[in-house]
């Protein structure tokens, strides 16, 4: 869908010190879906400037997380530490143009008038040689380059989210441009990089609110315009308090791994803090046109992984079961300790609707379609070795091998009468001949329907099963 406003232009920043965490993923979400809207560009910027802390492993883990949560972006990712040069040169044009000075405080001196501020109940705004003489200061000695913030007035940012939120300008500090080691700081990055990129509208989390009235001063300072900003509360954990690794702040790739499909994770996301009256299952392309940022809320968002569980054992019952196995082949393959032949495959294939109706997450699948491969003698789980024991099961499934080995069809029509007949002729329940016939064919695998099940195993194969279990 495209709008009448200029050319929206979004992106997402993160900078590569660790994984893709989940608020993350949804900060990026929200701009591909606020670009796609509009018809707009979505951007990848690394920020990569802290260069002790960011490495090469976060960036693939990011740019990993991006893909398999189908988030792509237009262009080559930026790195924020190539612009540096161009960075320097934004600040020496505001040292020119004198919204910026250089202050030649030590550590030192920063560090006592900062404790002394403190002692006063006052803030320390970093202006101590905002409005001093340097004619007499020794060439080569170290300085930075603070930003001169405007004492009187006010700024008022209109944001999508918060709605008007407003800061008096004596509030603000003369904050660092350039280090004394001539290294730019993230608020001066920042702006530039927006700006050269042509950033429109700033998404993001709303602890970066504050940030939001210092970057302002530098696109004043510069005559740039301002992007539109959105501000979009964090996420916490079903407690309500600051979401942790215990609540699900993980990684993207853990959720890969932990077996969710990528377009579940997506649209919980997508309803973490936003919402389009009462729907809960919402296709991308219905994301697209339906997303605005008047629909993301103002209070934070709480992570719940059993609502994930069920939004993702949604997608997985609504999935190509071909697609599926492909997923899980991996896994399955260590489960049964060979890669599946082209029969299993087929056999897995067929079984996965029905194992998928009570499954959460991928594991579920496997741990579950594992006993569809030709895994003999099988393993049993402890209900069904209960029960499987006794001398008379062992007679009762012998009578079920004679009675099913005498059919030349193998199909639902003849397999459920055939062992129907053979519990009324030996005036038995249906449930107590079908139960040992699951167990011994499934080892206590949820695998949907019983007859189901046989037809898919096929006739060899459900017949050796029972046999193992009628041997001494």
């Amino acid at each position: 869908m495209k709008s009448d406003m200029p050319k929206v232009v979004t992106r997402f920043a993160p900078s590569p010190t660790g994984f893709l965490h989940i608020g993350g993923a949804r900060t990026a979400l929200y701009n591909w879906l606020f670009a796609q809207h509009h018809g707009g560009k979505f951007l990848l910027r690394i920020e990569d400037t802290d260069r002790k802390r960011s490495s090469d492993e976060a960036i693939d883990a990011i740019l990993h997380g991006m893909k398999w949560l189908g988030l792509d972006w237009d262009g080559e990712a930026v790195s924020q530490f190539a612009q540096a040069e161009r960075h320097r040169e934004v600040a020496y044009a505001m040292l020119e143009s004198g919204h910026a000075y250089k202050c030649y405080a030590t550590p030192e001196e920063i560090a006592e008038r900062r404790d002394a501020a403190r002692a006063n109940g006052t803030s320390f705004r970093g202006d101590i040689w905002r409005d001093k003489d340097t004619t007499d200061v020794a060439e080569g000695t170290p300085f930075s380059v603070r930003i001169k913030m405007p004492r009187e007035g006010e700024v008022t940012i209109t944001d999508h989210v918060q709605g008007d939120v407003t800061v008096q300008n004596s509030e603000l500090d003369d904050m660092i441009l350039l280090r004394s080691d001539g290294t730019p700081t993230y608020m001066l990055s920042v702006c530039v990089d927006d700006h050269d990129m042509g950033v429109t509208h700033i998404i993001r989390g709303d602890d970066h609110l504050n940030n939001a009235f210092r970057q302002y001063q530098i696109y004043e300072a510069m005559g740039w315009d301002v992007p539109e900003f959105a501000h979009i509360p964090l996420i916490h954990g079903p407690d309500g308090k600051k979401l942790s690794k215990r609540h699900g702040a993980l990684g993207v790739e853990a959720y890969e791994e932990m077996g969710f499909l990528p377009e579940a994770l997506r649209n919980y996301l997508l309803r973490l803090g936003w919402s389009h009256g009462d729907e809960e299952i919402i296709s991308t392309s219905q994301a697209i046109e339906w997303f605005t940022l008047g629909n993301v809320g103002r209070s934070p968002a709480r992570f719940d992984f059993d609502k994930l569980d069920n939004l993702n054992g949604h997608y997985l019952r609504n999935t190509d079961s071909k697609r599926i196995l492909e997923l899980i082949e991996g896994t399955l393959s260590d489960a049964i300790g060979h890669a599946p032949t082209a029969e299993e495959k087929e056999k897995v294939i067929l079984s996965i609707p029905a194992v998928s109706e009570r499954a959460k997450r991928l594991p579920d699948i496997v741990d579950n379609v594992s006993c569809f491969c030709n895994i003999r003698p099988l393993a049993l789980d402890d209900k069904a070795a209960k029960t499987l024991s006794g001398d008379d099961i062992k007679t009762m499934l012998s009578g079920v091998i004679a009675q099913l080995a005498g059919l030349s069809d193998w199909t639902l029509d003849t397999i459920k009468p055939a062992i129907m007949e053979f519990a009324e002729a030996n005036e038995l329940k249906l449930g107590k001949v079908m139960q040992p016939v699951r167990a011994a064919v499934t080892g206590g695998k949820q695998t949907g329907d019983l007859i189901d099940t046989l037809v898919i195993l096929g006739k060899e194969e459900t017949l050796s099963r029972l046999a193992d279990q009628t041997a001494d």
